[in-house]
């Protein structure tokens, strides 16, 4: 695996987000490698490791401020937040009933199961830090006003990606689009967002 450079770190150590981008495609290969060995044979099934290193991608962005400590190995830190991902995917897929794939969830109802919250909830928790100064009303506030600002299609990737749970490829099936489309809408979507609630 490529090593890091000095002037990369020191970019992302600074708070550059296009450095970050920069070292997930560095490290996008041994990531997805890393994923698919923790992925069980049940998940398999339901995820793939490009969908979990999609999210993983948000994640990372939106806690860059932890790769300011000099200490933080940032393979290592990756590697740890795609196992966070893999765990709470697997509690979305496999911890509540699953639900009927007609049903039709507004983007501001509450989930079913045990999972608690709304789609709201799940997108502040990957989109924000936890050490946001915000109080978590105003995080989903703002969330929910971004959505709305949103293309109708976009919502709706959004919608069955967090509510329900469905792989990209799922969601083309369902929406009569290829993965490949359904991928690039959904990284637009996630980017739209982060310049929205980056703006307000």
């Amino acid at each position: 695996m490529e090593l890091i450079s000095n002037v990369l770190r020191e970019r992302i150590q600074s708070g550059d987000s296009t450095a970050l981008a920069e070292l997930l495609d560095q490290y996008r290969s041994p990531l997805l490698a890393f994923i698919n060995s923790r992925l069980g044979p049940a998940m398999k099934t339901r995820v793939e490791a490009d969908d979990i290193f999609q999210d993983l991608s948000v994640v990372a962005l939106n806690r860059l401020a932890d790769l300011s400590v000099p200490s933080c190995e940032p393979f290592a830190w990756l590697c740890h937040l795609s196992e966070q991902r893999i765990i709470d995917t697997h509690r979305r897929l496999f911890g509540a009933q699953k639900r009927a794939a007609n049903r039709q969830v507004p983007l501001n109802s509450p989930l079913g199961g045990d999972s608690g919250g709304t789609l709201e909830d799940l997108l502040v928790s990957s989109l924000t830090s936890a050490s946001a100064m915000l109080s978590r009303s105003q995080k989903q506030m703002r969330v929910l006003v971004a959505i709305q600002q949103l293309p109708a299609k976009q919502q709706e990737i959004l919608r069955l990606r967090y509510t329900e749970g469905l792989t990209t490829r799922e969601i083309a099936e369902r929406l009569g689009s290829s993965d490949a489309a359904i991928r690039v809408q959904l990284s637009r979507s996630v980017a739209r967002l982060q310049e929205l609630l980056g703006d307000s």
